[in-house]
């Protein structure tokens, strides 16, 4: 039996990382697992320019970003939180937190890019996946609004008799 005590979702604020979160949300519920959710504000690389060096654009301040990331979770979402808002590289800082506080499941929404798409875009899941220290689940495909609410709102999922642990979608 898999045992779950903490993990760590990360987000982009996208449609599927916010299906990611609800996923998560419900994960630890269940489980009675600490979640730790977590976006990465990606540091700006300064061009060089002919006349120097080029300001790097304005981005979110840390703290709207903190707020944005209090604002993602359901607030029928019963479960301890933890939240986490980091500069660097989004792979390497998701896999460092995944090791630092030792989370037995990342969640991490996914574009499902392939192809030529992934070649030049390049895959923040997938480097997750290829990287990190404890199994990762994916989420591609989003959720229907209600039953993602409905499934937060209902009772954790019983144990069946063998002690496996169903978590329905």
């Amino acid at each position: 039996m898999l045992h779950i005590h903490s993990i760590l979702c990360a987000t982009d604020f996208s449609d599927l990382s916010r299906n990611a979160v609800r996923i998560a949300c419900a994960l630890a519920r269940d489980y009675h697992a600490r979640l730790h959710l977590v976006t990465v504000r990606e540091v700006a690389v300064l061009p060089f320019g002919e006349y120097g060096l080029v300001p790097p654009p304005a981005g979110e301040d840390m703290a709207e970003l903190h707020n944005r990331l209090h604002a993602m979770v359901p607030a029928n979402a019963k479960v301890e939180m933890e939240y986490h808002v980091v500069e660097g590289e989004p792979a390497a800082e998701v896999v460092g937190l995944a090791r630092d506080y030792q989370v037995d499941l990342i969640v991490v929404g996914t574009h499902g890019r392939n192809g030529l798409q992934r070649l030049l875009m390049g895959s923040v899941a997938e480097h997750i996946l290829r990287k990190a220290p404890c199994p990762v689940l994916t989420v591609k495909t989003p959720f229907a609004p209600e039953v993602m609410e409905e499934e937060l709102a209902s009772s954790p999922a019983k144990e069946r008799n063998s002690g496996e642990i169903v978590v329905t979608f």
